[in-house]
C-alpha cells in the first residue's frame, strides 16, 4: 500500500489543486471542483501506477480530502488521465540557470 501525500498547490472557494507525492516522488496531480451537488475531480497520474493503485488513490481522495472539505454532495465524478509528466509551463520568463533562476522548464 502506497503512502500518498497531497501537497496543496492552490485553493479557491470552489476548487483545490494538489500534487500527489509517494515516497518523495511526484506521481500525479489532482484538481477538485465543487458544485452545489457534485464534486468533479481530474486525476493526472504517472503511467507507472496500476489499476489497483489508481482505485486506491481515488478512494483516498474521496475519504480523506473530499469528505474533509465538508461539502454536501450527491456525486463524486473522477476523470483519470494516465501518462508521463512533460513539465510545468508558465508565462513567467526564467533567466539562465544560476543567479537565483531555475532555468527554463524547471
Amino acid at each position: 500500500m502506497a503512502n500518498y501525500y497531497f501537497e496543496r498547490e492552490c485553493r479557491t472557494p470552489t476548487s483545490e489543486c494538489y500534487t500527489i507525492v509517494d515516497d518523495g516522488t511526484a506521481v500525479g496531480r489532482l484538481d477538485l471542483h465543487f458544485t452545489p451537488t457534485v464534486v468533479h475531480a481530474t486525476l493526472a497520474i504517472s503511467e507507472a501506477l496500476t489499476q489497483e493503485q489508481i482505485q486506491e488513490l481515488i478512494e483516498i481522495v474521496d475519504e480523506d480530502i473530499v469528505d474533509a472539505v465538508g461539502v454536501e454532495r450527491d456525486e463524486f465524478i473522477v476523470h483519470v488521465h494516465q501518462g508521463r509528466d512533460l513539465g510545468v509551463y508558465s508565462n513567467h520568463e526564467f533567466g539562465p540557470p544560476g543567479n537565483g533562476h531555475p532555468g527554463a522548464g524547471a
